[in-house]
This record gives structure tokens, sequence and C-alpha cells, in this order.
């Protein structure tokens, strides 16, 4: 009986060890070097100015060139995910971006191609330990990722209430790091159309950074809190700028 035992509690470890390599293998990503400069040279150079009638960045200045950053934009359409790149990477910063995206995204072809571009997969009800790991490590080697920090698509003009999460992620790899530097780059996307179609205006305005390390006063709840509070605040500001703009050009129209 001891004998059987020990080959069962064998095989159960070689069981839960092929898991936790699979949760891993499926939590990693990596950049396909030339399906990512192909892809985002045909979006910059032929998809997005031809699909596009006028896109306005404003800001670009406050991306930092180095260091771990996560950029946190509002979300209001898919075409958010392309449109960033061509803001804020490659072109601009000479830095690639690693995407945080839904399990769903992350399935079949679109998966493969996801993936090769930077994205991996995260269950946006229960975030894995493996997913908030790899999350620290990438941030840990410097990279710039993406965070939609209210969890979904919301197609009219407001910031809606943001997860709690990008501010607990961001205050875990600050102080399991100290001195690694996580800045946070609130940024927000205004389509002339809730759902774009051809010939749409889109204007992305991206505020200066917020320091992670300035948050972190040993309190994780409170100092998460005030974090995501003020990230809040730096995108409605932005949102609010978009709108006070767009209403000065529709009276100089109307005059």
């Amino acid at each position: 009986m001891m004998e059987f035992d020990s080959i069962f509690d064998t095989g159960r470890r070689k069981t839960v060890n092929s898991k936790i390599t699979a949760r891993l293998a499926d939590t990693n990503s990596r950049i396909s070097p030339w399906l990512s400069s192909l892809t985002y040279l045909l979006a910059g150079n032929i998809l997005l100015p031809f699909y596009f009638s006028q896109i306005t960045i404003v800001g670009q200045e406050n991306l930092p060139k180095s260091g771990p950053v996560i950029l946190a934009p509002t979300h209001k359409a898919r075409w958010d995910s392309l449109l960033l790149p061509y803001a804020t990477g490659r072109g601009v910063t000479g830095r690639d971006l690693r995407f945080m995206v839904t399990s769903t995204e992350c399935r079949g072809f679109q998966g493969w191609f996801v993936r090769r571009l930077g994205g991996f997969p995260v269950n946006s009800q229960r975030p894995s330990i493996t997913t908030l790991r790899h999350t620290v490590e990438l941030l840990k080697r410097g990279e710039m990722l993406v965070i939609y920090p209210e969890g979904g698509i919301f197609r009219d003009s407001e910031v809606h209430p943001l997860k709690p999460g990008i501010g607990r992620l961001a205050l875990s790899a600050e102080s399991s790091h100290p001195g690694l530097g996580v800045k946070i780059v609130p940024i927000c996307f205004n389509y002339s159309h809730p759902y774009p179609d051809w010939g749409t205006d889109v204007s992305i305005s991206i505020a200066p950074a917020i320091k992670v390390s300035d948050y972190a006063q040993g309190c994780v709840k409170h100092d998460a809190k005030k974090l995501t509070d003020d990230l809040a605040h730096a995108l409605q500001q932005l949102n609010y700028q978009y709108d006070d703009l767009a209403s000065s050009a529709f009276m100089q129209i109307e005059s």
C-alpha cells in the first residue's frame, strides 16, 4: 500500500507540475520582430491614415523613453489597440508595447496573432497569480505595458470607474523591487463617432506620467485607492480638455 501511495503521489506531483507549466506557457508571450514590424508599418502608413479622416495626438513628450511604464488609456473602441502603438510605440519611443488582454482574445488564430504582437491573457474576473507574476516580471524588465483601467469598452464620452487592480499591480511591482521606478501614463481616446467608421476623427491625449513610488506609503489598500483616484482624475482632466476643444471648434464653425 505504501508503494502504491508513493507512486500515486509521484504521479500527482507530475500532473500538478504539468498544469503549472501549461499555465506559464499560456500566460507568457513574445513579440515577433517581423510580424510586429510588418503589422505596425502597414497600420501606421496605410490602414489608419486611410480609415480615419484626422488623427490628433497631444502630449507625446510625456512618454518615458525608458524604464517600466504602464500605459493606462480609456477604452472606446477596438481601434484603440492599433492606435496606441501608432501614438506611443516604436516609431515614437523606440519601444514595443505589451498588452494585457482578455483570455477570450487569446484563442485560436487570433490568439496566435495577439501573442506575437505582445499580448498576453488575463481572466478579468479572477486574475491568476501566474498572470500577475508575469506582469510584474515585464515591469521588472523595464517594458512598456498597456492596461485598460476601466476594464472594458465604453462608447460614450465619459470616464468610467476604474478597476482597483492597476493600482495594486503597480504598487506590488514597486514595493517588491524598491527603486524600480514604475510610471503610469494616463491616455484618453475620443472619437467623433461612438462606433468609428470610415472618415471618423480620433483624438489621443497623453498626460504627464504618475510616479508610483510617490504612493508607496506602507498601506497597500489605501495607497492603491489614492493612486487609482489620481489616475481617474487625470483621465477626467484629459477628457474635459477634449470637450473644451471640441466645443470651441464647433462654435467657430457656427460663427
